[in-house]
Formats: structure tokens, C-alpha cells, sequence
């Protein structure tokens, strides 16, 4: 028992640094302050290292995008509180040459009463015709038709017939006029606009507005889409809107918008929108914005192993007042000389 309380000792009187004496010792405040000093800089030095050593490294490379036939996902959530759901309809147009009217992808539009309430929500298969749903569901409510009444052929009033040779409701009408390449712009002299109430719903629902979101998948070429009023179509290669439901009523449609959210391809932490949140108020229904985006493809590689591969985007805004600059004919007006009312995406 000695034997071991001796080595005991010995190890506790073990020093690598050497030590004075107790008798030369004085202790003083300014030491112990310098004491609590340092410990306190240590313990800084200390969390600060584990803390960057806890921090992701982020590592930035440029790679060229090889892969020019990948779609690219445009997620937008953007709301009109001015302009009513039937009026809005989205279009792509790229470089390449290829125009999508009437766009067709999972967008929801929603009705909004003049407080900004929701009223409807619906997904728009074709969001562009964004009278389509809508008059469909008039026509269901209004039909009171007899069986002979539906088999007789309707009208289209010198437009261009559909493969049917018939046109039967509202919506037949209008799309024989588009395709004739005229404006529909005296529903009242229309019977079947007349049997399903269309003048009365677009009354009702003029003083509403609409929120639009979903996304729409786009080719990685320079290009781009856009909110604007009215039926798009394609005449003598040109990209026509029939705006004349936009201008035919009392009530002034004006493209102030919300852009909730807009954002390009999957969402991945550390992406900044840069149009997340923007606000736009004008008190003219001849009013045009534009957004030029810049996207760069980004991947994320995170430590765990799992791999992002979504967009970054820069944007200049511009915006101008189209009143001094209306084309004569205002039912139809060309996008390409940005003459048409709208919201603009240009990549």
C-alpha cells in the first residue's frame, strides 16, 4: 500500500515545465484579469474553428450546358387582382421558331373577388384559351335545348368551320373566326353565345381577378412567354392577340401584378429569386411590363451524397406606358413590336 501511494506521488510531482517557488509568487489583479483574458480568447478561437469546420464549403464551377434539347421548368405563381380569369392567356415563342398558343400545362387558375378573396380554383388544361373551361361550364348550366335542338348544325357566321362542319356552341364560333383570321367581337349577334349566357357571365365576372400558378416547361433557347389579354393566334406569321373582349366592356382591366414566387427548375437551398415578391401597380389598361432573364444552369452537390441540378436567374426590368402608341386596329395587336398589354418573361 506504501509502495503504491509512493508511486502516486511521484507521478503528481511529475512537471514538464518548471515551476517557482511559492515564495516568489505574487499574484496581482492585473494577472488574473490577463488570465481571464486569454481563457476567453482561447474559448473564442476554439468555437469559431469548430464552427467553420461545421460550415459547407461552397465551391463554384463554370461548366458549359451541352444538353440545348432539355426542357426547362418555369415555376410561377404571379396573381392579376384587376384582370379576370377568362381575359388572361399564357404564349411561348422561342428562337427557334416555335409558338405555343394556348398553352397547355398543370396551372390552376383562381377567381378572385374585387377584395382579393378566393373565389375558384380550377386547373386550366389550356390556360391560354382561358375561356375554354369557362364557357363549357356556362354552357352545361345554360343548355336547355331540346334533343332536336342539338341535332341541328349551327352557324358559324362566315367563319371557318371545325371538321364537324357544325358549330354548336359559343367557343365553335370563336375558334372558326380565329381561324378565318377575325376578331369576335359581337357575341350579341351570336345565338349560341346568346343560349349559354356568355354576356352575362363576362358581365358577372369583369370586376374579378385571377390568380395563375403552376408551371410550364420551355425549350433552353432564347425566347418568351407571356401573360397578355385576349384569344392568341398565329396570322401571316405573326403572333396576334384578339384583344377586343379586353376593350369591349365599361370596366378598365389594368396589369397590376404579384409575383408570388418565379423560379427555374427544382427548388434547392442557397437560390435567391430575384423576382420573388414584386410588387407592380399602374392605373392605365395600356401598360406593358417586361422581365429579361438571365439563366445559368446550377448543380448542388451536398456532403450527404444528394444532387440538385436547377437555375439561377438574373433580371432587368422595363416597363412603359402604351396609350400614345396604340396600333389603329385594337382588336388585334402584334407582341413582337410590344404593343400588346401584358406581362413579359424574355429569356
Amino acid at each position: 500500500m506504501a509502495k503504491h501511494g509512493s508511486l502516486l506521488s511521484r507521478l503528481q510531482n511529475l512537471d514538464a515545465y518548471a515551476k517557482t517557488l511559492d515564495d516568489f509568487r505574487v499574484k496581482t489583479y492585473y494577472g488574473a484579469a490577463l488570465t481571464i483574458l486569454s481563457a476567453f480568447i482561447i474559448l473564442y478561437l476554439l468555437l469559431s474553428e469548430f464552427a467553420d469546420y461545421r460550415t459547407p464549403e461552397m465551391r463554384t464551377e463554370l461548366i458549359v450546358d451541352k444538353g440545348r434539347k432539355a426542357k426547362l421548368t418555369i415555376n410561377v405563381n404571379i396573381t392579376f387582382p384587376k384582370i379576370p380569369c377568362y381575359l388572361l392567356s399564357v404564349d411561348v415563342l422561342d428562337a427557334a421558331g416555335e409558338v405555343h398558343n394556348d398553352l397547355a400545362h398543370e396551372i390552376q387558375k383562381t377567381r378572385l373577388d374585387p377584395s382579393g378573396a378566393f373565389i375558384e380554383t380550377e386547373t386550366a388544361k389550356e390556360l391560354g384559351d382561358s375561356t375554354k373551361d369557362f364557357e363549357k361550364l356556362v354552357s352545361k348550366e345554360n343548355s336547355t335545348g331540346t334533343d332536336a335542338d342539338k341535332a341541328d348544325c349551327g352557324n358559324c357566321y362566315g367563319g371557318e368551320p371545325p371538321e364537324s362542319g357544325c358549330c354548336n356552341t359559343c367557343d365553335d364560333v370563336k375558334e372558326a373566326y380565329v381561324k378565318k383570321g377575325w376578331s369576335f367581337n359581337n357575341p350579341e349577334g351570336v345565338e349560341q353565345c346568346i343560349k349559354e349566357g356568355w354576356i352575362e357571365k363576362i358581365q358577372k365576372q369583369s370586376r374579378e381577378g385571377c390568380n395563375l400558378a403552376g408551371s410550364v416547361r420551355v425549350k433552353k433557347v432564347t425566347g418568351n412567354f407571356h401573360f397578355a389579354p385576349g384569344k392568341s393566334f398565329e396570322r401571316n406569321h405573326m403572333h396576334v392577340h384578339d384583344i377586343q373582349p379586353f376593350l369591349s366592356d365599361n370596366v378598365k382591366h389594368e396589369f397590376t401584378h404579384i409575383i408570388h414566387h418565379m423560379s427555374y427548375g427544382p427548388f434547392a437551398d442557397g437560390v435567391v429569386n430575384p423576382l420573388d415578391g414584386t410588387s407592380k401597380v399602374v392605373d392605365s389598361a395600356n401598360y406593358q411590363f417586361q422581365y429579361f432573364v438571365k439563366v445559368v444552369a446550377t448543380q448542388f452537390h451536398y456532403l450527404n451524397g444528394e444532387s440538385v441540378y436547377t437555375n439561377q436567374y438574373s433580371v432587368t426590368e422595363y416597363e412603359r406606358n402604351l396609350a400614345e402608341k396604340q396600333d389603329d386596329n385594337k382588336a388585334h395587336m402584334h407582341s413582337k413590336h410590344g404593343g400588346l398589354p401584358g406581362t413579359y418573361r424574355i429569356l
